[in-house]
Parts: structure tokens; sequence; C-alpha cells
């Protein structure tokens, strides 16, 4: 892998924004404060460490080598292919156009294959490239080595057009996940699927599973992904002149815009609501959800209408148990959740927050008549929240522990000139180090999420799970609402250079993206 090398010292390093004493705020103190408060609360105690120079650990560097080695191992071996190429998908006559649309994918599906493996396997997959461009696949909210990340330029080359890659890492830690391209806007088209990490030791106490992506799409409908970006990059002024912009989409849930983007189709498992997909069962059982958002611009509210949701996991971690009607899910957030089947036809539902449509499965435990889509209610009420709303299980909760280094992280931009960014600066992949967080093997890092802007933005750390303040959900992904903060906690235990980025994939393409460097 020959990527660039970066230079034995960097002056970035010094401004670490580290605390000699810092106040760790209590997730009930931090989570949705004002910014004026969260900015009074992050500089209480707060220093700068005095900390200058230092190599950083690149992806080949041995202390990056060994942290993989260091991960449980099985003995196991599981292997998979991954082919990317152009495909004709079918939707059904149903759909804007008669359903036929030339897109990207994995295995010619919209859906890419389901991966699975246990504790301690390792996961062996060849990408084979049939693009017309580079391509590469990123494994979204596993612990891996960083040469395995998938991000172009900074922790692989891409594999060009015509040739293949071959990954390979161990599955550190059971749950939901997911992967998907990490080249510019490929995942907007069908370059996903799920992979899922099961625990030999979990008790099963569900009687079927349900794997759900979920994703925004309007690739060979309405246009393309660069189509649509290209229109967002005019900013405000191009509002009123239609195409792909969404006019007025608000969500009281999310605090205030609820995305930027219209979509003419809302798939579950890559079918419409015309074919949905269907689940068979029993009157009383229990299914255990895997939901998994892959959407672009689109936060989905998700439950059955009368039937109550057991939430038990978020991006693959154990939450304390809590019911609800319905959980909201922002990009690249995944819910676990179990539901125990009534009699007849149940539809799930994934509502577009904030905006039109739906994306629909449904239970089928019986007899009886299926109900039609007009039939359902527009709105699923009652108790409603998201994964960063959760208290992590007390047995994957992090020890308490000093923070020794401490970042803020200003979510910049706005819709007027669409020039998303972090503290200020555009991200680019030829000077991905500019602004970079620099941390420490063995530090307890703390991030300060701070949402100055209009717009909510899912905040995506790849490489690592935090944790929400002192006892909130451990996760990967989590919604930062306009106006508000979010306080997360981590230990540097994986070196390498990682990508933290906004999974709204069209924020991401402007410049919200950054690295997390860990430096010697």
């Amino acid at each position: 892998m020959a990527l660039p090398r970066e230079p034995e010292t960097t002056d970035d390093v010094s401004a670490m924004n580290a605390c000699t004493s810092p106040v760790v705020l209590q997730r009930r103190d931090f989570l949705g404060l004002s910014i004026a408060a969260a900015s009074a609360a992050l500089l209480a105690g707060c220093t700068p460490s005095g900390r200058s120079g230092g190599q950083r650990i690149l992806a080949d560097d041995a202390a990056a080598r060994a942290a993989e080695d260091a991960r449980p191992s099985s003995g196991r071996t599981v292997k998979g292919t991954l082919t990317a190429a152009p495909f004709t998908a079918d939707l059904g006559a149903a759909v804007l156009g008669g359903g036929k649309l030339s897109t990207w994918g994995y295995d010619g599906a919209i859906n890419g294959p389901l991966l699975r493996g246990s504790v301690g396997d390792s996961l062996e997959v060849t990408l084979r490239n049939r693009l017309p461009e580079p391509t590469s696949v990123h494994w979204h909210g596993l612990a891996l080595a960083n040469s395995q990340d998938g991000v172009e330029k900074l922790t692989q080359e891409a594999t060009a057009a015509g040739s293949s890659f071959n990954y390979g890492f161990r599955l550190a830690h059971p749950g939901t996940y997911w992967y998907h391209s990490h080249m510019e806007l490929q995942r907007e088209r069908a370059l996903y699927g799920a992979l899922i990490v099961d625990d030999p030791d979990e008790a099963k106490d569900y009687d079927h599973e349900w794997v759900i992506l979920l994703d925004d799409w309007l690739d060979g409908v309405t246009g393309t992904p660069e189509e649509a970006l290209a229109e967002l990059s005019q900013g405000m002024g191009s509002m009123m002149q239609g195409g792909h912009m969404a006019i007025g989409p608000a969500s009281p849930f999310l605090g205030g815009d609820a995305g930027d983007l219209r979509y003419p189709l809302h798939l579950f498992n890559g079918r419409a609501p015309a074919d949905p997909d269907i689940l068979a069962a029993k009157p009383g059982d229990r299914v255990r959800l895997r939901i998994i958002n892959a959407a672009g611009d689109t936060a989905y509210r998700v439950g059955a209408p009368g039937v109550r949701l057991t939430v038990t996991h978020t991006d693959g971690f154990p939450v304390e148990p809590k019911e609800a009607d319905a959980v909201v899910l922002g990009m690249g957030e995944r819910i676990d959740a179990l539901l125990t089947v009534p009699a007849g036809w149940t539809p799930l539902m994934a509502l577009p927050e904030g905006k039109t449509g739906l994306a629909l499965g449904r239970i089928r435990a019986g007899t009886g008549q299926e109900p039609v889509s007009a039939a359902l209610p527009s709105r699923i009420n009652g108790e409603v929240f998201d994964g960063g709303r959760l208290t992590s299980a007390p047995s994957v909760r992090l020890p308490r522990k000093p923070v020794t280094v401490r970042h803020a992280v200003r979510l910049t931009g706005s819709m007027m000139g669409y020039n998303w960014g972090i503290n200020g600066r555009r991200f680019a992949l030829d000077s991905p180090y500019d602004g970079a967080l620099a941390v420490r093997e063995g530090d307890r890092v703390q991030l300060d999420f701070i949402n100055p802007s209009m717009m909510w933005h899912p905040m995506h750390l790849h490489g690592h799970t935090f944790q929400i303040g002192e006892s909130g959900a451990r996760k990967d992904t989590v919604i930062v609402r306009p106006g508000s903060a979010v306080s997360v906690l981590f230990d540097a235990d994986n070196p390498g250079q990682w990508l933290y980025h906004c999974h709204n994939a069209y924020h991401a393409a402007s410049g919200m993206m950054g690295v997390l460097s860990y430096v010697r």
C-alpha cells in the first residue's frame, strides 16, 4: 500500500485542546445543551496540555497491526466476495417509470449479500471492482485494522476499475453492523449491505430474526446522486427551482429541518411499498428486528401501529431495555428491538422523519386480508426516542477514568452556501490532516460535538465505539440536533488514522469530515 507519507512532526498536535483537569459532564447535563451553555461548560477546567510534535501512526504501522492481533480469535475464517458492478434493478411496475432502473450495486442486487460471522472469526472478503471508476468498502461500526477501513488515500489506495482488493480482519464485537462504499456518493446507489456478528454466548430469546435495510432512493428515477449534489451545491438560491431540493421538510423531533432532498422512493430491504418484504410468523412469536438506516439524507421513524417495541441494542451494543411505540434512526445508525407478533397482518412502517413517503415491511401471522398501504396511518406517535437517548447496559459501560484529551468539534456551515465543514474547515482528501484531532494510544478521549448550524447531523466515528456521557449508549453514530451539543467518550485503543464525519452523504461530500489522528 503506497499511501502518501506524513512528515515526522506535526504542528497541529500542539492544538489538541487536551484538559489537565477536565470537567466530564454528565449525559443528562450535556446532551442537548444550548450552544452558549455548552461552550461555557466545555471551557470549565480545560487548559491546553502543552503536548507538541509527534509522529503519526499510519495504517501500516506496527502499532496498528498489534491492535488487530490483540483482538479475540476463534480460529475460524468466514469468506465472501463482493462484486461491485452496474446492474438493472426492477422495483415493480407501480414505481415511477415502470420500476426498472440502472444503478450500481454488489452482486447485482439493491441490498448486497448478508455477511455473517461470530466474535473472533476472521472475515475475509474479496472486492471485485467491475465499476467504471475506483471504489472501496468501509466496514461501518467495526473496530478493525486501520488498513482495512476502506477510506481512499487515508487508509488504502482506492481499488481501480477492473481490479480486486482482499479485505481481512477479525470480528471483535457482536452486533448489527453494515458495509458500504466510501468513495464519494457511490453509497447513494446500492453499494451497501448488512454485516451481523453473532455472540455464541448470547441467549436467543426470540423466534425469528429480521435484518432490515432502509434507504432513500432517487438514482435512476429522478436523476443521479451527483446531479442532486450539484443542485444542492448551488445553495439556497436554487431551492425554488424545483429539482431534487426539499422545500420545508421539518421535524420537531430532529429540532428543525429534516433534510435537504426529496425522494421519490423509500426502500425496505430493497423493495418499494407496493411490493413489501414479508416475514411469516405465528401469533405470539417474538421477532428480533435488526434495523439499519442506509439512507443518505433521511432519518426514519420505525414502528408497528398498536404494537410496542422493546429496544435492546443500538449500533451493535446492548442498552438497558426500553419499550417504545417507535424509534428514530439517523443515517448510519442501527437499532435492535423485539416485537411480539399479533394475529393477522402487522405493518412495520419506516416513515421518513419530517418528509413524505413510506418504507414498508409486513409480518404475516395467520389468515386475513392484507391491509392496503393507503389505509396505514401517516404518523406513529406515543413514546418515541432515538439511540442517543438510551442508557448503556452495565456490561458494556466504560469504566470511569479521567479524560486526558478533549476536542471541541464544531459542526459548521449552512444551506445558504452548502459549505458544510468541521471547525470552519471543509475537508479535502488531498490534505486530510489539516485540522486533525490528535490522540495517543491509551488516552481517554472526550469529543464535544457542538452544532451551531440550523441542520441536524448524524456524526460517525470510524474504528471506535464511543459512549454518550457517563452512562449513555455505546454508539458509533449519534444525532446532534441544531443549536445543541453532545459529549462522547472513548478509549484510544485502535491506532491509526480514522475518519469521522456527518453521515448525511451530501454533507460529508461537501466537507463535513475530519481525521482522528493517532500520534506518538
